[in-house]
């Protein structure tokens, strides 16, 4: 099934604020619940419309991408970082674990954040907020980022790195300039921040032994995208880098935020207040 389009995107980030607008003008509880839930779907849309329309910006050129690529390669040789080209060498050898590991790099990454997000709704709303924005702002630096160019090891010729998924008949992104994805725009990895988050957000919220499916999903995306030669081991650690700035800046316009409503209005609502959820929209235990 094809990737929306970011028309389409827009459409939908649309239609949804408008919903959310209209049913919030309705005095039940379960049309505040809709109108809520319509409003965070609108602005998910929106960050994918932006995600699709940035590689269609005519600031996008191949020129350096490969010689940065080169640079990446021979820095992360110097400082000792795993090899990329022998994960792919020794996945190859084991061809159903390949076809799993295609499978999860092409597969897995939006819908588990999908599913990430609509459990922080429906089991930690209170927590949901500040995921959400760490998904915004990192997506929002990694769509600056993208414009320094840089190949991924599948396409940075002289070191024997091939393209996997091509060669096991899943050829994901399909010749360079088509396709949903941008193919040069390899820092950051996008599949490692998204991970990150639904990482770090599972860890953090969860208080059962299944917690650590977070950060199991985070370890299985660094081998897909490094094994299967879609990114280099330093894209990863900027993401994992701007995940963790992404947290800090939320945190800090958080407190920034509070001491704000505190010195204008001290007597209005308890310290902390501001940052509580809607109770008639938090479930119960």
């Amino acid at each position: 099934m094809p990737w929306p389009t970011w028309q389409e995107a827009a459409t939908a980030a649309v239609v949804l604020t408008v919903l959310s607008l209209a049913l919030r003008r309705v005095d039940r509880r379960d049309a505040r619940v809709v109108a809520a839930f319509a409003q965070e779907v609108a602005l998910i849309s929106f960050l994918y419309m932006l995600w699709r329309l940035a590689r269609q910006l005519p600031l996008l050129h191949e020129e350096g991408a490969i010689e940065r690529g080169q640079w990446i390669f021979d820095f992360q040789r110097a400082i000792h970082l795993p090899s990329e080209l022998s994960m792919e060498q020794w996945l190859v050898k084991h061809h159903w674990l390949a076809e799993l590991t295609v499978d999860y790099y092409a597969t897995v990454h939006v819908p588990g954040l999908l599913c990430f997000l609509v459990w922080l709704w429906v089991r930690h709303r209170d927590q949901y907020p500040r995921w959400r924005n760490a998904l915004a702002i990192t997506t929002g630096f990694c769509l600056f980022i993208r414009f320094v160019r840089v190949s991924p090891p599948r396409l940075t010729p002289g070191h024997g790195f091939w393209d996997l998924s091509a060669q096991l008949g899943r050829d994901i992104y399909g010749p360079v300039g088509t396709g949903a994805s941008d193919q040069f725009a390899a820092m950051p990895s996008i599949h490692i921040a998204w991970a990150c988050i639904v990482a770090f957000g599972i860890w953090h919220c969860a208080n059962s032994r299944w917690r650590f499916i977070g950060p199991l999903h985070l370890v299985l995306t660094f081998w897909a995208v490094m094994a299967t030669a879609n990114h280099w081991w330093l894209d990863g650690l900027v993401a994992v880098g701007l995940v963790v700035l992404a947290l800090f800046i939320d945190d800090g316009a958080r407190k920034v935020a509070a001491a704000w409503r505190a010195r204008r209005s001290p007597l209005e609502q308890p310290s902390g207040a501001e940052n509580d959820p809607d109770p008639e929209l938090v479930p119960t235990s």
